[in-house]
């Protein structure tokens, strides 16, 4: 068979260039990984093409092997000598630090650590910000390649967060440095070591730059659109003495700026790379026209893409369907009902699924399916009330009704941060045991051997335990709590605190609406119900998928629902938000359905602990499923967001807007170089 066969003409022309930058811009369901491989197999078996000199580049592990099996399905393997090299980026980094790290001054035999040993050794530094945040942070210093001596450089620059006496930015630049020196010593190489060394040591060396280039003259890279300016550079190198570089993306479901991809990578490709050959593949496999008219006016509103419009295959389809409902609980019993509709005519619980923007409102979403007693299993995310902020709440309120609750108490003892170590809490744990006492009971003795401040902490935590012990009315129970320990405003403080923190809205929200509506409401059995809910989710394996649209990216449902589109939840509005990626993810959740739509908003929800009105989505007067105003920004104006071009300083994004005169004075992103321009130098860069 002619492994061109079954390829429309947009695919097979992708997939039979040969030399030359490519960009295969891959509308969703279209057919990309088909396309590729195709592609891959074309140049092994058709052209010639050296598997050795072949190099594609995924994302994750599960795409890297599913396009090996596509394309040595497609290939005669008796007649390759060796298998083409098919991996992840971070793969593709520790295969090159094998035969290079020495370069360093490094042992090749270091060892990789994970996530987990990542968190185990900065936890044992003994910071008082939280390990994943510092994590977190060093990640990204990493893959902007910012040394330890840089980010102390521009600790002041970086923020103004302060935990203490000390900027948050000072403490996590020294945690850094102590990081660093521990892999260093004990020869461990972490993720993102895996490319920033890879990158320094092709950096530094342009005579090996050019000989791994010349090694690897075809390269492909999939999801192009969520490469980080880190990748890109590794890219430019490994491109160091040929432009055969094709990459496969989709600048509309670029959705991951937030963790450091670079929308302008995408974009930008057919000028930083000569004659690039732009291959569009609309055809849509997946989804019915319906669908796709909604989802093609609504990506249309944005400014900063390359432009393209998907075609169905699939026939017009059901419209899409929109659900009005007065507020969160109306709307999760409304497509609870639905749901269950579905399931009792037969469709089976695997093709349904329910998308959110905010992770905040899956809790009014998992109380509706619970009490309709439909399974579900939350896909890439923890379930509400297993979150860490909701579990230290729980914990509180535990200890709160019950002082002899140790479980509780060694979870919420030292957080918000009072000062206490392991060795104290031990301490602490020995007291009790020779007193035959509870932990709580035994903090006033145990505490006398620890500092002054550490003291006064723990007799401050008890008072306000006791003092709310006696606290009946469950609305200034939960104030109480909330003024003596402030768990909200520590959670706010951290980097990605607003979502916590909404979280912590919704669920004191959640208690006080049940304890007005309830007279007979009682906190000690809600939380026991919810302890024999959770154990009862875990024993059904049919169950419908709930999830985050992030999370929700490389998958489809034959039947899709869309909760929250409503002004402030989706778009998410806010001083760091994007209104175009806000529009792609939206986009992003509309092409996950394959036949049938449904898109949902409610006239309130509790919002920052408080209910709110809200007004329906711009987005779907956007896309057409219903009447509403449109928010139209003028063409002349900038926002935050906004690509832009300078004659000198390229493309660029505006990060901030202050008015200056009769113009307005930008502040500019050029590739990690900030400069402050008046908008009259600038043009719209799309």
């Amino acid at each position: 068979m002619n492994i061109l066969d079954g390829l429309n003409d947009s695919q097979r022309n992708a997939a039979t260039h040969i030399d030359g930058a490519m960009l295969i811009l891959a509308g969703a369901g279209s057919g990309k990984t088909k396309t590729i491989t195709t592609r891959l197999a074309y140049l092994i078996s058709e052209v010639g093409i050296d598997p050795a000199s072949t190099l594609t580049l995924t994302f994750t592990n599960k795409a890297a092997n599913e396009m090996r099996m596509r394309a040595l399905s497609l290939l005669n393997s008796n007649n390759i000598s060796t298998q083409p090299l098919l991996c992840t980026f971070h793969k593709f980094g520790l295969l090159f630090l094998k035969f290079h790290i020495n370069v360093l001054g490094r042992k090749n035999n270091f060892i990789i650590i994970d996530t987990d040993d990542k968190k185990r050794i900065i936890k044992s530094f003994e910071s008082d910000l939280p390990t994943s945040v510092l994590s977190s942070e060093i990640s990204s210093y990493k893959n902007s390649l910012l040394s330890v001596d840089d980010v102390y450089k521009n600790a002041t620059d970086l923020g103004s967060k302060e935990y203490g006496k000390e900027a948050f930015y000072q403490k996590a630049a020294k945690i850094y440095a102590r990081y660093e020196e521990y892999l260093a010593a004990n020869n461990l190489v972490d993720f993102d070591d895996l490319l920033v060394l890879t990158y320094k040591i092709l950096d530094a060396d342009e005579g090996l730059a050019k000989e791994i280039s010349n090694r690897y003259k075809y390269i492909m890279v999939d999801e192009y659109q969520d490469t980080n300016d880190l990748q890109y550079k590794l890219l430019k190198k490994l491109c160091a003495t040929h432009q055969n570089l094709c990459v496969v993306g989709d600048d509309d479901q670029s959705i991951y700026g937030w963790r450091g991809a670079r929308i302008e990578n995408i974009l930008n490709f057919k000028d930083q790379f000569k004659d690039v050959l732009v291959v569009k593949l609309e055809h849509n496999y997946r989804s019915s026209e319906a669908i796709l008219k909604a989802a093609n006016e609504l990506i249309e509103h944005n400014r900063g893409r390359l432009g393209k419009r998907l075609i169905s295959t699939r026939g017009s389809g059901d419209e899409v369907a929109v659900v009005e409902s007065a507020d969160e609980a109306s709307e999760a019993g409304k497509l609870a009902s639905l749901v269950k509709e579905l399931i009792i005519k037969g469709v089976k619980p695997s093709e349904i699924a329910i998308l959110y923007r905010v992770n905040a409102l899956s809790r009014s979403l998992e109380d509706g399916l619970s009490r309709e007693k439909i399974a579900y299993k939350m896909v890439g995310g923890v379930k509400f009330y297993e979150r860490a902020e909701i579990k230290d709440i729980i914990s509180y309120l535990r200890l709160v009704l019950n002082n002899s609750d140790d479980f509780s108490l060694r979870r919420i003892i030292n957080r918000p941060k009072r000062g206490l170590g392991k060795v104290s809490l031990e301490r602490l744990e020995r007291v009790a045991y020779e007193d035959k006492s509870s932990l709580f009971e035994a903090i006033n003795r145990a505490s006398l051997e620890f500092s002054k401040k550490v003291q006064e902490a723990l007799f401050d935590f008890v008072k306000s335990v006791v003092e709310l012990s006696s606290v009946k009315d469950v609305g200034l129970l939960v104030d109480g709590l909330e003024d003596k320990f402030g768990i909200k405003k520590y959670y706010a403080a951290l980097p990605d605190g607003s979502e916590r923190a909404a979280n912590i809205d919704e669920f004191y929200a959640m208690l006080k609406d049940q304890a007005k509506n309830s007279p007979t409401f009682s906190i000690d059995e809600f939380l026991n119900e919810l302890t024999l809910t959770s154990e009862a989710d875990a024993i059904s394996d049919e169950a419908i998928s709930i999830m985050s649209v992030h999370a929700s990216k490389g998958l489809e449902f034959e039947h899709l629902f869309v909760i929250g589109l409503e002004e402030g939840f989706f778009p998410l509005l806010g001083e760091s938000s994007d209104i175009e990626e806000e529009r792609r993810l939206a986009y992003v959740a509309l092409t996950r359905a394959k036949s049938k739509l449904t898109l949902s908003f409610a006239a309130s929800r509790f919002y920052k602990g408080q209910r709110a009105r809200l007004n329906k989505s711009r987005f779907l007067s956007e896309s057409g499923v219903c009447a509403g105003s449109l928010v139209i920004q003028k063409s002349d104006e900038y926002k935050k967001g906004d690509l832009v071009k300078h004659k000198i300083f390229g493309i660029g994004r505006v990060t901030a807007v202050s008015k200056r005169g009769k113009e307005h004075k930008l502040t500019i992103n050029f590739g990690g170089s900030v400069r402050e321009i008046m908008s009259s130098f600038v043009e719209k860069a799309v």
